[in-house]
Parts: C-alpha cells; structure tokens; sequence
C-alpha cells in the first residue's frame, strides 16, 4: 500500500508466536511426563518383584507381627521328660472284695517293665470305696511324669496327687469296676502319644 497508510519501520504487530518456540516447549513437556511415567513404572516393578516386604515389615512394625506371623507353627503342650516303668515303683492295692486282685495285677505290671512295691489290700480311706476301674494316687511332681506313663496301662482310671506324700511311689488302687489292665498293645500305643505331641498351626492373634 502506498501514500499515508504505508507501513515503515522494522516492528510490525504479530498474530500468533512463532510455531519453533511453540514445538520446542511441547517437545520439553512430554519429554518430563515420559520421564515421569518410566520412573513411576519402574518403582511399580520393584515393588512387584520384591513381594513388597517393605511395606509388610512397616506394618508389622506397627501392628507388632512380623512378615508370616500368620501362619506360626507352635509346639502343643509338651509333658515333661518322661519316665521309663523300669524307673517306676508302683504298690498295688485291692479295693474291692475279690481275693488275689493285687496279686495277679502286680505280677502283670512287673511283665511290663514296673518295679514294684508294697502289694495287698487298699487301707480303709479306699477299700470298698472305689466303684470306678481304680484310682492312681502319687505325690505332686508326678502329675505329668510317672501318673500319665502308668495311667496308660489302666483305661479310666482317676488319677490324684498329694502334696504332702514324700517319696516318687505311685499306687494303684483297684476298684470295682476293674476287670483286667489295658492291653500291652494299646497301652504302647497311649505312651508313644504321650511321648510325641504333635505341633498345632495357629494364627497370630493382631496379624
């Protein structure tokens, strides 16, 4: 255009930027989120592949249980170490009427490997007294030591202790409903139980 509308000079105005500038920060701004979405993948695989034991011992630490407390293999109740018969004295005592009871029991016991001691008729605290297979009697240490090896040889019968009885003596005391003692089989069996608790698996509790 000519005459007084000519435009001069070297500024003129400008309609949009320049499209180098425009594509060079486009460029810059994906470039940051690529960046950004690598690193976030990559601490994802790690996590993955480390099964995220940071994160379950953080927790642990706060719940108080550590990683697979959830599953802990405890031991059941153990006896303790316990006897063999050769290492047990039993008196065997007749608290009922038939002749000979304690006599013929004694004699079978000591096949069994017992050693025994005083045998006759019960004292009159038990004689006719005992309607039940029979009651095994010994001092307090014996609770799970030598009661449970001998109540293997006499399904259902009572056993009690004494805390003032001295000595490491059992008695057996014969009852009315006694007929014969345990088979050796079984009894072998109840005393390898006793011998080989088993482990019970119980969960934590707070896990």
């Amino acid at each position: 255009m000519g005459g007084q509308y000519r435009i001069t000079g070297d500024k003129y105005p400008r309609m949009r930027p320049p499209r180098r500038r425009a594509r060079l920060v486009a460029a810059v701004v994906a470039s940051a989120c690529a960046l950004g979405l690598i690193a976030w993948g990559t601490l994802q695989l790690i996590d993955v592949f480390s099964g995220g034991t940071k994160k379950n011992a953080a927790t642990g630490a706060k719940t108080g249980c550590r990683p697979g407390a959830a599953a802990t293999a405890t031991p059941a109740a153990h006896l303790k170490a316990l006897p063999e018969p050769g290492q047990i004295t039993v008196n065997v005592y007749n608290a009922t009427a038939r002749s000979g009871l304690a006599k013929s029991t004694a004699d079978e016991l000591k096949k069994r490997g017992f050693r025994i001691g005083d045998v006759g008729n019960a004292s009159k605290d038990y004689d006719k007294k005992v309607k039940g297979t029979g009651v095994l009697l010994g001092p307090a240490a014996a609770r799970n030591t030598s009661l449970p090896v001998l109540a293997t040889e006499l399904a259902g019968a009572e056993s009690r202790t004494d805390a003032g009885r001295k000595g490491a003596d059992l008695d057996l005391i014969l009852g009315d409903g006694f007929t014969a003692l345990a088979k050796p089989a079984d009894a072998q069996q109840a005393l390898t139980a006793l011998s080989s608790p088993q482990s019970a698996t119980t969960p934590k509790k707070g896990c």
